[in-house]
């Protein structure tokens, strides 16, 4: 009797997408930070001790999670049980104290917001039923994406969204503030249509432009998830209320905020907020954002003697002078010498923080596949700016430093997020997203791998019937997984360990097919082949 002969693998893996080294360190430093126990916060130390800047703890962990959203979209989609509980993770993460307890003494607001105001606002803790956008719009588009990407209710369950507030010798007693998903955009929706749909404040008063990107983001998975059309509504209003007010300053930078009461907007003094903006705005604005990238970058990304460089704010704005007054070049090296002069003759800053522009940056370039643009930084990044490997992590460490015309300023809002989230976009990656959400159905076809590791990657090529996971340790060391194909469709599927079938299988619909396979320091694919009526994989 002759021995049974196992097909052979005839594709050619190599046309599959993989993460680089790099990439999947930023999936593990992910990984490595929303793993600690609750209270630390390694890495995540920003410039401002309250939490109230830029770089703070929210506007991170919200960046890790869209940075696993689009790897999960674009790059991975059958690794389902890799990214969901990571993402559950920040999500926790997300809703601790130390996270959101700022608002409580920024609520009281102030002159620096308001300047008619001489005395302070009675104060609230709830950190999501008024203003707060900058908090509250980040935490929706996170819960939103869980849903739409897992196709998971557990966020947009009643109660499934706590806030406790329970300061130790503070107050008469801990106070509980309860949402889900869908009341928490309810109560964004009610303060949007408070400002007459220009927004909801960031800090009191203030409107941003880039704040509101996210909710409205948000607004239209939910939508995607419950058949409404409530993105499509709001967009409606909040660009008709903008065309009132003027988004867009002279110079062609977005407007900083909109003072709600003065009524008035407050011009960029940079790019940042600009290329933060336009890296989401991209979903549903993608021909302005397009059109307008070159005067909004003209100063701040030069390319001088084929150097690529993102250039301090007071260099790029005496560029900028330079360029409109006097007619000069922006890519020549006389330009940038006669600005980096009169940036150096320019007086310090009052202001004590450092505003996360290179991650804002990279995050633009990355959306708007300015593909030379963003080598250019990211390479600028890893060689000078403190690119560090960490228990298989990799990102870039704090430096609050200044050195002379380079940059070398780094600080955790873009090394932890900014500029990770950059390196795993694709073009066009939050706008592709918006317009091709996954849905309920595309999710109940599609098979997915559960029990890979972080090292993992993941796709399904419905074409050819190839369910590929590709593995490695950080280490080198050896792990046995047991690997399990689920949702896979009825027919005669074979699995492949390195190249070598190791077992065959005639499935029923939406079976699961498990494998054991081994990894190492070198890459090792696994593969699930739906084979052909020959029996050919």
């Amino acid at each position: 009797m002759g021995s049974l002969q196992l097909p052979k693998l005839t594709t050619n893996l190599n046309k599959y997408q993989k993460l680089s080294k790099e990439q999947a360190g930023h999936i593990r430093h992910f990984y490595n930070l929303a793993a600690q126990n609750d209270g630390e916060w390694k890495h995540m130390g920003s410039q401002e001790p309250m939490q109230e800047f830029l770089d703070a703890y929210r506007y991170q962990l919200a960046l890790m999670s869209y940075a696993v959203g689009v790897t999960h979209y674009h790059r991975m989609p059958a690794l389902r049980s890799v990214f969901k509980p990571l993402f559950r993770r920040l999500i926790h993460k997300m809703l601790r104290r130390e996270v959101w307890g700022y608002w409580f003494s920024t609520s009281h607001a102030g002159p620096k917001t308001n300047p008619k105001q001489t005395t302070l606002r009675q104060p609230w803790a709830d950190p999501v039923v008024r203003e707060n956008i900058m908090y509250s719009g980040h935490l929706l588009l996170m819960t939103s994406l869980y849903g739409m990407l897992f196709q998971d209710d557990e966020f947009e369950k009643p109660g499934s969204i706590v806030f406790n507030w329970n300061p130790l010798f503070w107050g008469l007693g801990p106070e509980t503030f309860t949402y889900d998903n869908r009341s928490l955009q309810k109560a964004i929706l009610a303060e949007m249509e408070r400002n007459d749909w220009v927004g909801v404040c960031c800090e009191p008063n203030l409107v941003f432009v880039v704040c509101n990107q996210f909710p409205i983001i948000a607004m239209r998975y939910k939508d995607i998830r419950d058949g409404t059309h409530v993105a499509e509504e709001v967009l409606a209003k909040y660009q008709k209320s903008w065309n009132k007010k003027g988004m867009v300053s002279p110079d062609g930078l977005l407007v900083d905020w909109f003072m709600v009461e003065q009524k008035t907007t407050t011009p960029a003094r940079d790019v940042a907020f600009t290329a933060w903006a336009g890296a989401f705005m991209n979903t549903w604005n993608s021909n302005f954002v397009h059109n307008n990238y070159d005067r909004q970058a003209l100063g701040f990304i030069t390319k001088v003697d084929g150097e690529i460089r993102l250039q301090r704010n007071t260099v790029a704005s005496a560029i900028r002078k330079l360029v409109s007054e006097d007619n000069t070049s922006p890519s020549s090296l006389s330009t940038l010498e006669k600005a980096q002069d009169i940036a150096a003759q320019a007086p310090p800053s009052p202001f004590l923080y450092v505003t996360p522009t290179y991650g804002y940056v990279t995050q633009w370039l990355s959306e708007l596949g300015k593909k030379k643009e963003l080598e250019a930084l990211l390479q600028y990044a890893d060689e000078k700016l403190y690119g560090t490997w960490e228990n298989g992590g990799y990102f870039y460490k704090r430096f609050d430093g200044h050195g002379g015309n380079d940059w070398t300023f780094m600080d955790p809002f873009s090394g932890n997020g900014g500029i990770p989230y950059s390196t795993l976009n694709v073009k066009n990656g939050q706008k592709k997203m918006w317009e091709e959400p996954w849905t309920r159905s595309m999710l109940e076809e599609r098979p997915w791998v559960d029990g890979a590791g972080l090292e993992s990657g993941g796709v399904w090529d419905a074409e050819l019937g190839i369910l590929l996971v590709t593995g490695r340790t950080w280490d080198g060391s050896l792990a046995k997984l047991e690997l399990t194909a689920r949702n896979l469709k009825a027919g005669e599927w074979a699995a492949f360990v390195g190249g070598r079938c190791l077992e065959t299988r005639s499935l029923g619909p939406k079976a699961d097919f498990e494998v054991f396979a081994e990894f190492g320091g070198d890459e090792v694919d696994v593969v699930f082949k739906l084979m052909d009526i020959h029996g050919e994989a």
